[in-house]
Order: structure tokens, then sequence, then C-alpha cells
């Protein structure tokens, strides 16, 4: 099985961006046809970028088993209120930090479910969050 974990610092903007660089590397060494590597970054960048601007920081782990490729995002609170409302596409809670970068257009969540073949999200407030993506490789997503 092949794996990779990475730490995300909140607020991070600096480094942003480099866990999802390094999965789509990975990937693209492994062979994984375009289209299927092009979803997987968009979904691996959305969620790092929610584990900076939203997070009090946590990790990604990337994994292959079988004919899946799986990104699992956890985090230290502040967890998410309303998962229905979050869902929303356009609906954000970023700080002005984030929206005066350019973050914060709240597309991250319904990008990465729109993106991946499965998703789930798991979060209690005040605690924390943890998404799951799986992307088919050959057209199954059993895990």
């Amino acid at each position: 099985m092949i794996q990779a974990k990475y730490s995300v610092q909140k607020g991070d903007y600096l480094r942003a961006g480099e866990a999802s660089a390094d999965i789509k590397r990975v990937l693209k060494r492994l062979g994984i046809e375009g289209t299927v590597l092009r979803r997987i970054s968009v979904a691996a960048y959305e969620v790092e970028m929610n584990l900076v601007i939203h997070s009090m920081g946590g990790n990604m782990e990337m994994f292959i088993k079988d004919d899946t490729i799986w990104i699992v995002s956890k985090d230290e609170g502040p967890g998410i209120k309303d998962i229905e409302k979050a869902m929303t596409a356009g609906y954000s809670t970023a700080d002005s930090v984030a929206q005066g970068m350019g973050f914060g257009a709240g597309m991250g969540l319904p990008n990465m479910k729109r993106n991946a073949d499965k998703f789930t999200i798991d979060s209690t407030p005040g605690l924390g969050t943890e998404i799951t993506m799986g992307f088919s490789i050959k057209g199954n997503c059993d895990g």
C-alpha cells in the first residue's frame, strides 16, 4: 500500500498547497490518469485549505487501497455546527484574513463532494472534523 501523511498548520498560508501538490506529484509518478488526477488535485487542495483557514490544525493522509485512492483529513476544532449549511455553495465562515487573500468563497466542501466518488464528513462542534474522500481508479470505490 502506498501512503503519505501531511501535517497542516492553522493559518500557514505560506505553505498552503504543499501537501496537495505533493499528492499530485506522487500520483502522477504512479501513472494515474489525467482526469482522475485533476479531480483528486482539486479536492486535496480544497481540504488542505479548509485545514489552514478553518481548523486549529490537522493532518491529511493519502493512501491507495485496491482500486481506490483515499484522502482523509482530520482536524482539531472548532468543528462544523451545521454541515448541511456548510455544504451549500457560496456559504463561508472564513475570516477577513482568508477572504482578503482570495480564499473563503464557500466552494471548498461542494468542490470536494463533486470531485470525489465517495465523500463523507463527520464533525463535532468544539472537537473537530474528519473528511474522507475516495477516488476510483478503475470504476469501484468500495473501500
